[in-house]
């Protein structure tokens, strides 16, 4: 009986390079389990877009382990890809939001085991501008935080090296006047902060994106928060706003399938944590059930 085939993709460099130590266990778990494992550790930003995009059919399966933008990058390029096939994922990031949403365990080996002996779960995607993302694009107040910061000082410092980071941007706190069309309204308002989400976790912060989330419901979870008066509100604000307090007079919440944010400045964007671009005019749309993701049993 022929094996399974795999193909492992990983970053070494990503979260401390926890996957160095745990490589050789991980792909024994995968051997165990009856797969015949390709493996392949990611050169740059972007490779493993194009390696999964351009592997050749023979495979079963793509694995991965990385952080949340590793993620993306597998997700990504099974999308420009013909054939779909199942994703597993070993979280090895520094702070996993995806993963955490999924039930996958952090410890990887755990996480390892949990994928081998796990079940398909069809999960909805976004599309943004003709680029995918796993469960967040963002704007403004702190969304640059996790690109800008060095990649050595992620993995000495873990979650705590985000918080660091963003404390510097309080001072530099600018708004944009931006267009916001969904299906069901038309919102034109200043604002520091917005964010598109399919997850229960962004940041580390659980629940922060709302309750009742679904991974696989074929809507997002949209927050957009309004420029403050001063300071004080600012704080007020993001305390209500990380406590999910929602304060209707200064910020929007609301669930759509579909959204186009238009401004006279380009705003930078990130994408699953990566920078993904300068623009004026952003289409976001939700792909439902567009990728099959392995998870614990009992998820």
């Amino acid at each position: 009986m022929s094996k399974k085939k795999m193909l492992f993709v990983y970053n070494p460099k990503a979260g401390k390079e926890r996957i160095r130590s745990n490589l050789l266990d991980i792909i024994d778990t995968f051997t165990r389990a009856g797969y015949e494992v390709t493996v392949y550790p990611t050169q740059e930003p972007g490779d493993a877009i194009e390696t999964v995009r351009t592997r050749e059919n023979i495979y079963d399966i793509v694995v991965c382990s990385g952080g949340d933008g590793t993620l993306d990058e597998v997700v990504n390029g099974m999308w420009k890809s013909k054939k779909r096939i199942p994703i597993g994922y070993v979280p090895a990031g520094s702070t996993n939001d995806f993963a955490m949403s999924l039930g996958i365990p952090s410890a990887m080996h755990a996480s390892a085991e949990a994928l081998v002996t796990g079940k398909e779960y069809q999960c909805d995607i976004g599309v943004m501008n003709d680029e995918t993302f796993v469960y967040i694009a963002a704007f403004g107040l702190f969304t640059d935080v996790s690109y800008q910061t060095r990649q050595d000082v992620k993995n000495v410092l873990g979650h705590m090296a985000y918080i660091l980071e963003g404390a510097k941007r309080l001072s530099e706190i600018r708004s944009y006047h931006v267009k916001v069309t969904t299906d069901e309204a038309v919102i034109e308002d200043d604002f520091v902060f917005g964010m598109v989400t399919n997850s229960v976790s962004v940041g580390g912060f659980k629940d922060i994106t709302g309750k009742h989330v679904k991974l696989d419901d074929g809507v997002f979870e949209v927050t957009l928060v309004k420029l403050p008066d001063n300071m004080l509100d600012m704080s007020n604000l993001m305390a209500a706003f990380l406590n999910r307090d929602i304060d209707t007079e200064q910020m929007y919440c609301f669930k759509t399938k579909h959204v186009v944010f238009e401004s006279k400045d380009k705003i930078a964007w990130t994408r699953d944590g990566e920078f993904g671009g300068e623009h004026t005019y952003v289409d976001i749309r939700n792909e439902n059930k567009a990728v099959t993701i392995l998870v614990p049993k009992d998820k």
